[in-house]
């Protein structure tokens, strides 16, 4: 059987959680989980192809002709709940064009698997993983069509009837994955904001997180990882055979496991590979020896989930960190060569205009290198989102269904209007960002031509672009002006 799967392109939404700027300039990143998808099934004798149409800035028509071309049995979508619409129209079109049934996988099918196939476009949903049900799927496609016996399944029975199946019953683990299917993708055109050598590149080399912070969708998740040898082995096919030097690894807590970090950074190391590689990471989960471990290795970033920079907020995210803590591992990370970017919260329980410039003060204390401050949003799975279903308001499942406007999502935990944190935010990076010593440190840091372009187009977006043009915005916009809180 022939799988072909499709990276759509995706505008700007209100209900998501960073501001418009930030998406447009946040990165190009290879469609992961679908190169997971056609490793799978390749590695099963099929064929597979992904088109990376956001990258390559593909329209609907121009796949359509490149699917022609290559007569797929079944075209695939990596459908997020955020982007759900406009994913279905790219797949309604296609559809509609090649007449090829269509599945969908993803995050979103995790939560929503029925409503997501209440549609007219969707013929498949793969529920969980994709190594057991798309392998069975296409054998199925090809063979007797008996969909019932397809573990983690969802699908729409000839009277329109939407069925899903149960898991497949032993468990899986993410050492079984293939190598993601990377040959046919624009390894060269990759890149994210501090992207500083190409190609690049992301990885993931453990699934899940054990951490209990209530807003992340993986909170308390079980962890899966790869073996030492898969990640290293994967590393060296992304230099070799595609000529890629810089990799962001994508885990959500890459050194939670102490020995396994030090042993893929002593395998590095040993393979003599030169790549220059990120990660995220909890405050507390390094220290001085693994650290100078991970700048041997060829660490030049590190991603903390930091939040905030008042300690009963941290406590009330569960994050189990203190502000001290915080202030001693971003030196100690500086003081070892990587450079460090901080992630925060923006309109957390109890927030207020003062607490937020708090953390803001806080963020430049730090001296970091990067910054992201996030809008925290009640996304599927939180524990915020449960209590927002609990109440009867499920946007989400309205949202997908069509049943609602696209729309900033309410955040009662706070008395700060969305206004009020779109706002914040924005002020928040101009001023963390317009700093004299920051702009000349980071000038002087660029690399290359392509790099300061990317990085001075996006400042001056951030500083000139309005996020919102509406009346009450704009209105907000010049009392918040008049009053400087950071």
């Amino acid at each position: 059987m022939r799988l072909a799967l499709v990276f759509n392109p995706f505008s700007y939404k209100l209900h998501e959680e960073n501001l418009r700027v930030v998406q447009r300039f946040f990165g190009l990143f290879p469609p992961l989980s679908l190169a997971w998808v056609a490793a799978i099934a390749e590695q099963h004798g099929h064929e597979a192809t992904v088109i990376d149409a956001r990258t390559l800035q593909l329209s609907p028509d121009d796949v359509v002709n490149r699917l022609r071309e290559w007569k797929p049995d079944l075209v695939g979508f990596m459908m997020t709940t955020y982007m759900f619409r406009e994913t279905l129209e790219w797949a309604r079109h296609i559809k509609q064009a090649l007449g090829v049934p269509i599945v969908f996988g993803g995050y979103n099918m995790r939560v929503y698997p029925e409503e997501s196939l209440m549609n007219d476009v969707a013929d498949f949903g793969c529920v969980n993983s994709a190594l057991v049900t798309v392998p069975r799927l296409l054998e199925e496609l090809e063979g007797q069509r008996r969909f019932d016996d397809v573990p983690g399944l969802v699908y729409k029975r000839n009277n329109g009837q939407i069925v899903q199946t149960p898991s497949a019953a032993v468990a899986e683990k993410f050492t079984d994955y293939p190598f993601p299917w990377r040959s046919g993708l624009p390894n060269e055109l990759y890149e994210e904001f501090p992207t500083e050598r190409k190609n690049f590149t992301v990885m993931v080399t453990s699934k899940g997180c054990p951490m209990g912070c209530t807003f992340c969708e993986a909170s308390s998740t079980a962890y899966d990882p790869r073996t030492v040898q898969q990640v290293v082995d994967e590393m060296e096919i992304c230099y070799h055979q595609y000529g890629i030097r810089e990799i962001d690894i994508f885990d959500y807590e890459f050194v939670i496991h102490r020995r396994r970090t030090v042993e893929i950074c002593d395998e590095i190391v040993r393979r003599k590979l030169d790549v220059t590689w990120a990660c995220r990471s909890r405050i507390d989960s390094v220290d001085e020896e693994l650290l100078r471990k991970m700048k041997a290795a060829g660490c030049i970033r590190i991603y903390y989930g930091i939040e905030s920079g008042l300690q009963w907020v941290l406590d009330e995210l569960n994050k189990k960190i203190t502000v001290n803590q915080i202030r001693d591992t971003i030196a100690l990370t500086r003081e070892m060569g990587i450079r460090t970017l901080g992630f925060f919260l923006v309109g957390v329980p109890g927030e207020t205009v003062q607490t937020f410039a708090e953390t803001v003060r806080f963020s430049k204390s730090l001296k970091l290198d990067y910054v992201q401050f996030s809008k925290l949003t009640a996304k599927p799975w939180t524990s915020m989102w449960h209590e927002m279903v609990a109440e009867g308001n499920d946007y989400w499942r309205d949202y997908i269904l069509g049943l609602t406007a696209e729309a900033a999502l309410p955040r009662p935990w706070t008395e700060l209007t969305n206004e009020d944190i779109d706002l914040l935010t924005k002020r928040a990076y101009v001023h963390f960002h317009t700093r004299p010593g920051f702009l000349l440190k980071h000038t002087l840091r660029v690399r290359s031509f392509a790099e300061f372009k990317r990085k001075f187009v996006g400042l001056l977006e951030m500083v000139f672009k309005q996020e919102n043009r509406s009346e009450k915005w704009l209105d907000k916009k010049k009392r918040f002006e008049a009053y400087n809180p950071f």
